[in-house]
């Protein structure tokens, strides 16, 4: 029997727990499935495109930078599922209540706290939003980074914890985060409840996917997909699954939720049209 290998990134030691029961759970309903771990998306994107492995679970820029890599190579890579959780999000821009800061006009001449260099929605979208809105980092306001899970792409919440602890510290004006990390930090108490306001607000956008390549084998992949689409939460045997990897359904990987990213990616020059990385100060 064929196995479809599947590449991930060890963002966390729970990742382990969550993929040994995946393959368990695809074995007992029809499909030989392993995976191996990578340190750094970096990595797993090139053994995807190297035929390593036949399908990535990939963040939004890991998705960006693969499909750049294989576009170059006159090949192509599809997402194949997401999690609901992945579908329409959108970072914020955060202020101490108390600041007198109004919107994000009133960042000129001040601090930003953001995450990981490389996190999407708390460094690149962010600032790539303030750029729409007239303020260029390093120009028109000062980027405090918070290096923590850098090679993760923002899998790590390490760096949005930080910025937000900076916010509350006083050593930065403002903070990027997603939104859902906003409320996160608010019921953990990391930001006092009622200490912080929103001044601006990114649109949505959508996160990780399976990436899989052309070249891999579409009735594989096909299999995996229709299994995943299948899982449902009332199940009592699946459900731990998804709750480790923080859903409640898959659905069907789309790109159309990548454009901001795209955008951003591309005025910050991280990656090259080839899928290079050309950012200076990332090193995974």
């Amino acid at each position: 029997m064929e196995t479809l290998v599947m590449g991930a990134v060890a963002y966390d030691a729970k990742v382990v727990t969550i993929w040994d029961g995946f393959k368990q759970w695809f074995a007992a309903n029809g499909l030989a499935f392993d995976y191996v771990l990578y340190s750094n998306y970096e990595r797993q994107v090139e053994a995807l495109l190297a035929g390593h492995v036949q399908v990535a679970w990939n963040s939004p820029l890991a998705w960006a930078r693969a499909h750049r890599m294989a576009k170059a190579r006159g090949l192509d890579v599809v997402p194949v599922a997401m999690r609901d959780t992945d579908c329409d999000l959108t970072s914020v821009v955060v202020v101490n209540a108390s600041s007198g800061i109004e919107d994000v006009a009133g960042l000129a001449g001040r601090r930003v706290a953001v995450g990981a260099v490389d996190s999407p929605q708390a460094t690149l979208i962010p600032l790539s939003y303030l750029r729409s809105e007239g303020l260029e980092a390093g120009r028109d306001f000062d980027v405090s980074h918070h290096q923590v899970g850098v090679g993760k792409h923002g899998d790590h919440i390490g760096g949005e914890r930080d910025a937000a602890r900076a916010l509350v510290a006083g050593t930065v004006d403002a903070a990027c985060m997603i939104d859902g990390n906003h409320l996160l930090f608010s019921a953990e108490g990391t930001l006092p409840p009622g200490s912080t306001r929103i001044i601006g607000q990114t649109p949505t956008y959508d996160h990780c996917n399976f990436t899989a390549a052309a070249t891999a084998p579409a009735a594989l992949v096909e299999q995996f997909r229709s299994l995943l689409l299948g899982m449902s939460y009332d199940d009592p045997e699946v459900r731990p699954l998804l709750d480790l990897e923080g859903l409640k359904a898959w659905r069907v990987g789309r790109v159309t939720g990548y454009a901001q990213l795209e955008a951003a990616v591309d005025e910050s020059g991280f990656y090259d049209q080839e899928g290079h990385v050309a950012a200076v100060d990332y090193r995974p």
